[in-house]
């Protein structure tokens, strides 16, 4: 089924229960008044809301209505947690190249995670309200995991069957201030501005056949002012899937229910040969990469005020799976 969180004033706004084909909507206010709510109880509640999701599919819910993705909250507007690790280590070893650093080989043991700020999260169509260009603002065009209660320790094939919900993220970086942060020994805490997120958040039965192995093969599609910019498929050449994610954040700690687990940025490896397609970016610093391995120097901005970014996931018939994540850059 698919889930979203309608702007009412609140801070943690109104639960809905939405159309597969993201046309129609109802509230779920009757079930749980939010999504935390019905995270809290899910085996209790979401049989509920799997019945009126059945009901609106059929175009039999008496109190149906248009589905408008910019009255949307972020799923879970504060989260018990939020956490993203870098499942594709293609990102960062072009990070490695592009400054002349042999990649170290834990790389591909474990991820790498940092925790980011869960108190404020953004909606898909929220401005992401900033101070200085100088920052290096970059996007990034992500997946994320909504998991109910899991253990400290927990392993792998425990942590898969926790996984509630799935959603698209915009993991916004400063670029121009992480490299501070990092050389001092520490974690990005200034370089991680408030996170966007999907309108719809999708559990994993809903997925068929493109959620298998604990990763969503799909394209994930950016686009920075209109052009697009990447399609890698979210699937490939993900060294760690989301189950790997969550037990290695378990490792010392048990999550509460509605915590978020990012997985980074997607990142390709270029391939050549019939049927390919050229995967293109899920954020600028991967474009910047590649610039200075090639040509000594990155061509490619950041973002500037007014730009706009755009991610999306559609299937195979080209439906929005997600809806999509359309930011505006502002200035504060």
């Amino acid at each position: 089924m698919k889930l979203a969180t309608i702007k009412d004033g609140s801070r943690d706004g109104q639960l809905a229960v939405v159309a597969r084909d993201l046309k129609t909507a109802h509230m779920g206010d009757a079930i749980a008044p939010t999504m935390q709510a019905a995270l809290d109880d899910w085996a209790f509640i979401s049989p509920q809301l799997d019945a009126l999701y059945l009901q609106l599919n059929a175009g039999q819910a008496r109190r149906a209505f248009d589905f408008d993705p910019s009255a949307c909250m972020a799923p879970l507007p504060r989260a018990c947690g939020w956490a993203v690790g870098a499942a594709w280590p293609h990102h960062l070893e072009l990070d490695y190249r592009a400054r002349g650093v042999e990649a170290p080989a834990w790389l591909l043991d474990e991820p790498l995670m940092a925790q980011g700020a869960s108190g404020d999260l953004l909606g898909p169509c929220d401005d992401i309200v900033l101070a200085f260009e100088e920052w290096g603002i970059d996007f990034g065009a992500g997946l994320a995991a909504i998991v109910d209660d899991v253990p400290a320790a927990a392993t792998p094939d425990e942590a898969h069957g926790r996984i509630r919900l799935l959603i698209l993220a915009n993991d916004v970086s400063l670029r121009n201030l992480m490299g501070d942060e990092l050389g001092k020994g520490g974690g990005p805490l200034q370089s991680k501005p408030a996170t966007g997120f999907s309108p719809v958040a999708v559990t994993p039965d809903e997925l068929g056949d493109a959620w298998r192995g604990g990763k969503l093969h799909l394209r994930l599609r950016s686009s920075l002012n209109g052009n697009l910019v990447g399609q890698p498929d979210a699937g490939a050449d993900m060294a760690f899937n989301f189950p790997q994610l969550i037990a290695h954040l378990c490792k010392t700690r048990r999550l509460r229910a509605g915590s978020i687990v990012g997985a980074g940025p997607v990142s390709n490896k270029e391939r050549s040969g019939r049927g390919a397609v050229a995967p293109g970016y899920s954020c600028i610093a991967q474009a910047r990469s590649v610039e200075t391995i090639a040509d000594g120097a990155a061509s490619t901005p950041f973002m500037r005020f007014g730009d706009t970014v755009r991610i999306e996931i559609l299937e195979e018939k080209g439906k929005s799976v997600f809806g999509a994540i359309e930011q505006k850059l502002v200035k504060a």
